[in-house]
């Protein structure tokens, strides 16, 4: 098989796990932070704190691209798929002009932020170029599938707007206005694997420092607060119409 059909293939097969890989790389690596050196975190008071508060705004970054994208993003696009590549129009306006991998960008800052709060360099380091060789397979791959789809219209847009990293500068202002019900309903379950992947990290830490677990710590009610939404939201998408998405999608 020719090297670029390798790539397109291997890319549409990780493609449909995107979701699950980086998790199933979290949990890979917990094993490695428990035997990490925490000792800055017993010897100095700010160490724990400040790591947290840059760790969660990074994620928070994270979150507030991967919304905006989904709250701005039209059914039957680029952005809307999930299981295949799909691609009724392209997307090219609101945070498409600035980066051809809105969500993936987002996906990258809410693990980043996590693996910062970890503080673990090379459990950072590792994980991000594990995350640069899978997603890198999986752009091409969609990439290929929408230069297939729209010819020279893809290709005029990926020469001028840049594919990971925002160019802040080339904005342009899209027609749909921000759906919040469209955010609720799809992002959820990615609130609570956050906030369950930040306990995990904070727990696993305070025991191996302290030699106990501690279950009144932040993370286990941020985690609880989570949970609870996502329960909630669940419900409300599955026995309501309260965020039917033909609701606001016009």
């Amino acid at each position: 098989m020719a090297l670029i059909h390798s790539f397109e293939t291997s890319g549409n097969f990780l493609f449909k796990y995107r979701g699950q890989i980086p998790v199933l790389i979290f949990l890979v690596g917990l094993p490695f932070l428990y035997f990490a050196d925490y000792q800055c975190f017993a010897e100095n008071l700010w160490a724990e704190p400040v790591l947290a508060a840059v760790g969660v705004c990074v994620s928070l970054a994270g979150i507030l691209i991967r919304s905006y994208t989904i709250g701005t993003t039209p059914k039957g696009t680029s952005g809307r798929n999930t299981q295949k590549q799909i691609a009724e129009s392209l997307n090219t306006k609101g945070i498409y002009s600035i980066v051809r991998h809105p969500l993936y960008v987002g996906n990258y800052l809410m693990w980043a932020g996590l693996l910062v709060f970890a503080g673990n360099i090379a459990y950072f380091l590792v994980a991000s170029l594990i995350y640069w060789l899978y997603y890198e397979r999986i752009m091409y791959a969609e990439e290929r599938f929408l230069e297939k789809q729209f010819g020279q219209t893809f290709t005029d847009w990926s020469m001028k707007v840049p594919a990971f990293v925002p160019a802040f500068s080339l904005f342009e202002k899209g027609d749909m206005r921000f759906s919040f019900k469209s955010v609720l309903r799809r992002e959820y379950s990615g609130f609570f694997a956050m906030a369950l992947c930040f306990m995990l990290v904070d727990l696993l830490r305070y025991y191996v420092i302290h030699h106990t677990i501690d279950w009144l710590r932040i993370s286990v009610f941020a985690a609880a607060f989570f949970l609870i939404v996502m329960l909630l939201l669940r419900t409300l998408k599955h026995h309501s119409r309260l965020l039917d998405e033909s609701q606001v999608r016009d």
